[in-house]
């Protein structure tokens, strides 16, 4: 699981001079689930990380939950540890991430439930500039190094990459289209299966045009593809994918998908029974497993 956790959780045992089996008793669990904290194999539930800040936290003053975000020369400093002795310890520099607060709850959720999402997807969304069509792009989702997932979108020249953050049910993406130097972001309902099918959710980035206006879209998400475990040749797939037209043919996508993408929304449709605002309510969801 987290191994960034295990370091941390180590990291403060050593700081205040708490040993694994002090902690155990001193939190009421078996000895060898700290054993496992330390090593990386499992991370604590919610329950257990919330009891272990609130016991890191009558030793250090306003030590909670989030602090464990922080890295290690943060949690030094809380810990009273001298700086110099931190860099002999752990001279690695800060991982290539924002330091997002839940990230060890984001990785330990993609260590469960990542494997699902992997994969070759065709996306289908509206297109900004012509009303009433519709676009598609290819996307490759991975696992990586850092345990998070991550994925590479193509769409005839247009590269956008980013990760996918998952948390409770849900998919947050963070994005950088590479060509014009934008970034995007997105919310999609999550499943909770072995396979996903489909995706779904709201996505909000700039625009083509002249301005680069700013604009959010539903947009679905189908899979294609399964990944072969060869990274290059599935990497190759999505080139020769992101090749494909990426306006989608005259009445190739179905009512019932252009219904659910395209919806009148505002003041003027309440009283009708539509919606006030954008929204993609899971009562109404196509995610899906296969």
């Amino acid at each position: 699981m987290s191994r960034l956790f295990a370091d941390k959780l180590s990291f403060v045992l050593k700081a205040l001079s708490l040993s694994r089996g002090a902690l155990a008793s001193e939190l009421n669990v078996d000895k060898s689930l700290v054993g496992r904290w330390v090593t990386g194999s499992v991370t604590p539930s919610r329950q257990n990380l919330s009891r272990l800040s609130d016991l890191i936290a009558r030793r250090v003053d306003g030590f909670n939950v989030l602090d464990w975000e922080r890295p290690i020369a943060g949690l030094a400093a809380l810990c009273g540890v001298d700086p110099e002795i931190v860099a002999a310890i752990d001279p690695t520099p800060p991982p290539d991430i924002l330091p997002l607060p839940l990230l060890d709850l984001v990785r330990s959720t993609t260590a469960l439930r990542g494997g699902a999402y992997e994969g070759i997807f065709r996306t289908t969304r509206p297109f900004f500039q012509s009303p009433g069509d519709f676009i598609h792009d290819h996307m490759l989702i991975r696992r990586q190094p850092n345990e998070l997932l991550g994925f590479r979108m193509i769409n005839t020249g247009v590269v956008v990459e980013g990760w996918i953050l998952l948390l409770q049910s849900f998919c947050y993406v963070v994005s950088a289209e590479l060509s014009s130097g934008t970034y995007g972001f997105g919310l999609f309902n999550g499943v909770s299966g072995a396979r996903v099918d489909r995706l779904d959710g709201l996505l909000m980035i700039n625009s083509s045009d002249v301005g680069r206006t700013p604009y959010a879209a539903a947009m679905l998400l189908e899979r294609i593809g399964d990944l072969s475990g060869d990274e290059a040749a599935d990497d190759a797939r999505l080139v020769e994918f992101g090749k494909l037209p990426a306006f989608a043919p005259k009445n190739s996508v179905s009512a019932e998908i252009a219904a659910h993408l395209v919806r009148d929304i505002g003041p003027s449709q309440i009283a009708l029974g539509g919606d006030w605002l954008l929204n993609m309510p899971t009562a109404r969801s196509l995610s899906r497993n296969v």
